[in-house]
């Protein structure tokens, strides 16, 4: 008995194995970034932080002795640690990520040393009554202190260091009456933009 045609297998297109694999790589590289990053950088907080600077600003422009501008300053520095440190833990509760997680470890690790450096440096200054170098070391020294930990956090995070250390040379070289402007356009201006960008692309 003979077939009426030659048999066909119906067998479905093979998939594209080209766009799945990649597909999966940029899941899995994706996955990997967040799981090495530290992503409770406080949006709202430095949004916060750069408006209380704003005002600190002010008022430390009205102060008589540079001793006192620095007490207002130094004021300032204690106050953004707090709402720094609370916004912090607040957003890791939110996203339920532990604060003592690798990313949060390393962070701290590179993001610390900057300011440890820029305190010693201040009393050594402020002994030698050199205050003039005050505003561009510190914007210099905090931007290095965010690019450093930033290289563990979101993408934004260095790029706001790198304009912090940017301003912080611009102030070195300017005239010495312009530095507590350079502190409210540093502290004041750059974290409430980079506040909100962060706030609106990776929440709180």
């Amino acid at each position: 008995m003979s077939l009426a045609g030659p048999l066909r297998s119906h067998r479905p297109e093979p998939v594209a194995l080209d766009a799945h694999a990649a597909d999966n790589l940029r899941y899995i590289r994706e996955t990997m970034e967040r799981a090495g990053s530290f992503t409770a950088v406080p949006g709202w907080g430095g949004v916060t932080i750069g408006l209380t600077a704003m005002a600190v600003a002010l008022e430390a422009a009205r102060q008589q002795t540079p001793r006192a501008w620095l007490a207002t300053w130094l004021v300032e520095a204690l106050l953004a640690i707090g709402i720094a440190s609370g916004a912090t833990v607040r957003k890791s509760r939110q996203a339920k990520m532990p604060l003592l997680s690798g990313p949060a470890r390393k962070f701290v690790l590179s993001f610390a040393p900057p300011l440890l450096v820029g305190a010693l440096l201040t009393a050594v200054l402020v002994r030698a009554g050199d205050w003039k170098v005050l505003p561009g070391m510190w914007l210099l020294l905090y931007g290095t202190a965010v690019v450093t930990g930033g290289a563990f956090s979101v993408r934004v995070v260095p790029v706001m260091g790198l304009c912090f250390m940017a301003l912080g040379t611009a102030a070195l070289f300017s005239p010495a009456s312009w530095g507590n402007a350079f502190m409210a356009a540093g502290f004041g201006g750059l974290q409430i933009v980079f506040g909100l960008v962060i706030a609106r692309k990776y929440g709180g």
